[in-house]
């Protein structure tokens, strides 16, 4: 298969690349190793209904970010939401609770922005992308379709790649190429620097005579363990019970990543009853998610994201909430928007 740019992830930044680039007239395709687009601006259904298991709302302050939210259709906009915050814990994102940021949830769930960004995209879902090549004037990357039964590998042939997964991953893809191409050495200096934080996450249902917790969010200011708890009900239209979604701290879901889940899962519920009451350790049902590359560390953000101009003419982006000041699903639109300018020649570098 051959293209003319290819983006290596259907996530955010990923999408606002791709948009931006459509506009522009470019012809691309999106691969994206996942069975959805969104990447942690996640929803699953659960028992028929929405829980957003990774990002919990959206927030921000650019102009052009704040637009493209504001289009999104049908799917039930809660301006200001979480209108009740309880605890003192730090945030995930410090800057959501500024005055200048504006909050905003779906009742469809957060993943409603990601499916609105995609619309018209050609985007490969159940592609990952497991190597990358340089080929002449072309950059071969080798995917493994999960449709195939016999494991054979697919080559994509394009002109310019863009790299949109976390640091670490895509640090994995473009280290084999950094021996034979300054350029991609330097870049994967860079990316070393970058450190992602990880979050073990519960998701946890009630029965319809649990109480009504008085909080949209809440973060627990005496938790060594939990980061947050979200009142997930409270953006549902017509909620049956109450839902919880538990998002572990940083430092405590990186030393159980290889602990059963059924220990830290448990663990995270008897710390849920302990903050929310002893009601929120007895649910009907639970399940988890290990998010390994939750988000990036702040102190070890970059600037903007990265092109490179590889001596046979291919060009190389790198771009993501790593690669903006801030962090977060805006930091990652925004990085993906700059990039996307930057291959068409309306921003210099």
């Amino acid at each position: 298969m051959q293209a003319e740019t290819v983006i290596i992830g259907a996530g955010i930044a990923g999408l606002a690349c791709a948009r931006e680039l459509a506009a522009g007239g470019s012809s691309l395709v999106l691969l994206e190793k996942s069975r959805g687009v969104g990447g942690r601006c996640a929803t699953r259904r659960v028992q028929g209904r929405p829980v957003d298991h990774g990002v919990v709302f959206l927030h921000g302050a650019d102009e052009r970010f704040l637009e493209s939210l504001g289009a999104v259709r049908g799917a039930g906009a809660l301006p200001g939401w979480p209108a009740r915050v309880d605890g003192t814990g730090p945030p995930c994102q410090p800057e959501a609770f500024r005055p200048y940021q504006k909050r905003l949830a779906f009742q469809e769930g957060v993943s409603a922005f990601p499916k609105h960004l995609a619309r018209g995209l050609d985007v490969r879902l159940n592609s990952p992308v497991t190597g990358l090549a340089l080929d002449g004037k072309d950059i071969c990357l080798i995917l493994r379709a999960a449709a195939e039964r016999d494991g054979h590998s697919v080559a994509v042939r394009c002109r310019t790649a863009i790299l949109t997964a976390p640091a670490v991953q895509a640090l994995w893809l473009l280290a084999p190429l950094a021996s034979s191409c300054r350029e991609v050495s330097s870049a994967c200096e860079l990316l070393r620097m970058v450190a992602n934080l990880p979050c073990l996450t519960l998701l946890a249902g009630y029965g319809a005579g649990a109480p009504e917790p008085p909080w949209d969010v809440c973060y627990p200011e005496d938790s060594r363990i939990l980061q947050l708890i979200s009142h997930d009900t409270a953006k549902r239209k017509d909620p049956v019970g109450v839902t919880l979604v538990c998002q572990a701290r940083p430092l405590w879901s990186r030393y159980r990543l290889s602990d059963p889940e059924e220990r830290w899962s448990a663990e995270i519920l008897q710390e849920a009853g302990r903050v929310a009451g002893s009601w929120a350790a007895r649910p009907v049902w639970t399940q988890t998610h290990t998010w390994r590359h939750a988000r990036t560390d702040q102190r070890t953000e970059l600037a903007s994201p990265i092109l490179l101009e590889l001596p046979s003419g291919q060009r190389l982006g790198l771009a993501g909430e790593s690669f903006a000041p801030g962090g977060g699903v805006e930091a990652a639109f925004t990085s993906g928007l700059r990039l996307a300018r930057r291959l068409l020649g309306k921003e210099n570098p």
